[in-house]
């Protein structure tokens, strides 16, 4: 039997607010810069999530 491909990475970003900043983060570790706009730090996660 030919062994398996491994999974793809899993990808479910999240935003949190620290002060005055908001930030993306991932399951996978990553993390994305802090933003003001909070907008922009779910945007910035969902184009991680897309890859």
């Amino acid at each position: 039997m030919p062994p398996s491909d491994p999974a793809p990475p899993v990808h479910r970003a999240t935003t949190s607010d620290k002060g005055a900043f908001s930030h993306a983060t991932c399951v996978c570790g990553w993390r994305g810069p802090a933003r003001r706009a909070r907008d922009r730090a779910r945007r910035d996660a969902s184009e991680h999530e897309r890859g």
